[in-house]
């Protein structure tokens, strides 16, 4: 998977992974990764794009 940045609101850093899943939620698309700082989900907002590129 191609790596990604997310932001860990909870932590306030920054972080990359490649370990993700892409879900839609109400027509949104987002990818959704463990935080490294402990048991809470970081989610980034994918564009339609992106998301299909992504599922593959």
């Amino acid at each position: 998977m191609e790596k990604l940045s997310f932001y860990d609101v909870k932590t306030k850093g920054k972080f990359d992974s490649t370990d993700y899943r892409v879900e839609e939620k109400g027509g949104r698309f987002f990818a959704v990764v463990k935080s490294p700082a402990g048991g809470h989900e970081c989610w980034r907002v994918l564009s339609k794009v992106q998301a299909q590129k992504l599922k593959k």
